[in-house]
């Protein structure tokens, strides 16, 4: 049993005549990962004890039990190294950013590149220095994080990047990129994508919003309520939130099929209204479509549209919310 132990583990070796204390290397798919075995004087293998470096503490997780299960089912250790060799592969496979450990050249080029970012710009890092959470500001004050998942040959291989945002987060990355360039390129995409969330966080402020509970960033759909069991629900374009949204009514039938009528025989008028009266492109251009949008009063269609926003233009409404897409339901009063 000792020499077919020594020959399979060359590099787990016996630290005492007892032979009940192994320290040493385990090999796995040509990479070493350091353990020690204790066991008792009897030599059962379901009294013994195991301690391992981190990394093969990280490959186990979740294979706890299995661990434990061979250790008291194998017949002796030769078994169980066998045995163990088979669930780190498993933790290798299942986790293939575990499957090499950096060298220490990214760890130093790491913290080279954060300290030209800037630490403060750092809201997190786990604990194998991989993922790797910024937080960034646009131009109107809202907050966002990216989240960057580096891979171990950084910066020759681009990283995973992710955030919360309506588009595809497209990011340029060379051998010679750094994390302040690719801080800087997430910066550029929020401001693009600046006049967009200023429209859904008016359209936020000033409607009864049903779905979603909870909007996101990256959501660009609003169900809004237009009264008594009557709502609208907009999908934005993330890239021309000034545009006719697509636009769905919900409701009881003979409520909606008017709507709907009013609003596929006067999408034309979306942009016409737009340069109409108080509704122009100065205005419109402060806080895109809700800023002059109309009021429609769902009991009443034929009901002046009045502005709700009290801009220069326009006179203070009596009313406490807006509507989203109301100057098209109500383009017909426009054009009377």
């Amino acid at each position: 049993m000792e020499s077919s132990l020594v020959k399979d583990n060359p590099l787990l070796l016996p630290l005492n005549q007892e032979k009940t204390v192994y320290d040493g290397f385990v090999t796995v798919q040509e990479q070493d990962f350091r353990l020690r075995i204790q066991l008792p004087p009897d030599r059962q293998l379901r009294r013994a004890r195991l301690h391992c470096s981190w990394q093969l503490k990280h490959l186990l997780r979740g294979h706890e039990h299995i661990v434990k299960q061979r250790l008291q089912q194998s017949a002796n250790l030769v078994s169980f190294m066998l045995e163990l060799k088979t669930v780190v592969e498993v933790g290798l496979k299942s986790r293939p950013e575990c499957s090499s450990i950096p060298p220490p050249q990214y760890y130093s080029q790491l913290i080279s590149e954060m300290e030209t970012l800037g630490w403060d710009k750092l809201l997190s890092i786990d604990t194998e220095f991989r993922t790797l959470r910024l937080k960034a500001q646009d131009s109107s004050g809202r907050q966002h994080i990216l989240t960057i998942k580096l891979k171990s040959k950084h910066p020759a291989e681009a990283p995973e990047c992710s955030a919360d945002l309506p588009v595809p987060l497209a990011i340029t990355w060379t051998p010679q990129s750094t994390l302040e360039q690719l801080n800087n390129q997430f910066l550029l995409v929020l401001e693009s994508l600046t006049e967009f969330w200023d429209v859904l966080d008016e359209i936020d402020s000033k409607t009864w919003i049903l779905e979603p509970e909870k909007p996101s960033r990256s959501d660009t759909m609003r169900r809004i309520t237009i009264g008594n069991n009557v709502s609208i629900k907009v999908e934005v374009d993330p890239r021309h939130p000034k545009m006719l949204p697509e636009c769905c009514l919900l409701g009881a039938e003979h409520v909606v099929t008017p709507l709907r009528n009013k609003l596929n025989a006067n999408m034309h008028l979306w942009l016409s209204a737009l340069s109409v009266g108080f509704v122009t492109p100065t205005v419109l251009k402060l806080r895109s479509l809700i800023r002059c949008v109309t009021t429609l009063a769902v009991d009443n269609p034929s009901t002046r549209p009045v502005c709700m926003s009290g801009c220069e233009r326009c006179p203070a409404a009596g009313r406490a919310s807006a509507l989203f897409l109301e100057s098209v339901l109500t383009a017909a009063s426009l054009s009377q």
